[in-house]
């Protein structure tokens, strides 16, 4: 018997950085996602392949069950074994949540797939997080700070199916679902800068900033409050400039459309790290074109990547 996974994407509308520190986040999970099969098997190994979405395989490995030691012999590149480690840790602490992980059968073989590219940045980390939690019977924000860090937004877009508000209150993960389906969204489109932001470095960077806490996250307040309730674009154009202006200051960074579009004649906004992944851009039926022309050919309308 083959058991099926599966977990959606994310971006994050607002709150970027600040999410960490208990601001409201209006956060969507995206109609691309990844998927684990897993089947048990009698080889006493634990084997792994990932796909990506063209069906072909970007990491492969094989593990001993037993304190997972890697059981390929050939020599690896860099990458791939950083993969192996960082998929060895995520079993290990899976097995510490759920002692009774990995222990029904002799062996596995596990197919991971993507239905995204994963330079796009849609969360190929979290949901292999929350696809592995499912199948441990375990906690998926558990697994993910006992792992690594980071605010577990991306989690709860993994486990639901439409778009929610994400709070950290008193380190627990405060989920609401939310009507979030402007008139406008047809307006809307979201477009990839072409290169991968390093969400940690990002973090770690934002950690060392001094600056009001208490005042920035009030207003990031305002403002997700204030996007939930839009009507009209024009009023999500002011909204979201203003939490660019906000991000800007505190970062020390230039908004990416004084960095990179300062002719565009919509308003942008960045979604997660600052520098790289996805943008949100307010236009139309020329939007594409524009960037396109940029040399931004991934642009994607609101109603293609949000559930």
């Amino acid at each position: 018997m083959i058991k099926q996974y599966y977990s959606n994407g994310k971006l994050l509308i607002t709150g970027e950085y600040l999410v960490l520190d208990g601001a409201q986040s209006l956060a969507v999970p995206t109609l691309y996602g990844q998927s684990l099969s897993v089947k048990e098997t009698r080889d006493r190994l634990l084997t792994w392949k990932s796909l990506d979405e063209k069906g072909r395989p970007w990491f492969e490995n094989s593990y001993e069950l037993e304190g997972m030691g890697q059981v390929s012999k050939n020599s690896v590149s860099q990458e791939t074994m950083a993969i192996s480690i960082t998929l060895k840790k995520i079993l290990l602490e899976a097995q510490k949540l759920n002692p009774g992980f990995l222990t029904t059968a002799p062996g596995y073989e596990i197919t991971t797939a993507l239905n995204f590219p994963r330079e796009w940045g849609l969360g190929s980390s979290s949901t292999l997080i929350n696809n592995i939690a499912q199948w441990a019977q375990i906690d998926a924000y558990t697994l993910l700070w006992n792992a690594f860090s980071g605010s577990g937004y991306d989690i709860a877009c993994a486990q639901s199916n439409s778009p929610i508000t994400y709070q950290l209150k008193n380190s627990n993960p405060i989920v609401q679902l939310v009507a979030f389906n402007p008139s406008f969204k047809n307006d809307l489109y979201f477009v990839h800068l072409n290169q991968k932001q390093d969400s940690r470095e990002g973090i770690a960077q934002y950690r060392k900033k001094e600056f009001n806490s208490f005042s920035a996250i009030s207003q990031i307040n305002s403002i997700t409050q204030r996007i939930l309730t839009s009507t009209r674009l024009s009023q999500f154009y002011k909204l979201i400039e203003k939490h660019e202006a906000i991000l800007s200051e505190i970062l020390g960074m230039p908004t990416v459309k004084e960095r990179l579009f300062s002719d565009y004649k919509g308003a942008i906004k960045s979604l997660g790290a600052w520098g790289g992944d996805f943008i949100l851009a307010t236009g139309n039926k020329t939007t594409p074109d524009y960037f396109g022309k940029k040399g931004y050919a991934t642009v994607i309308p609101y109603s293609r990547m949000v559930k």
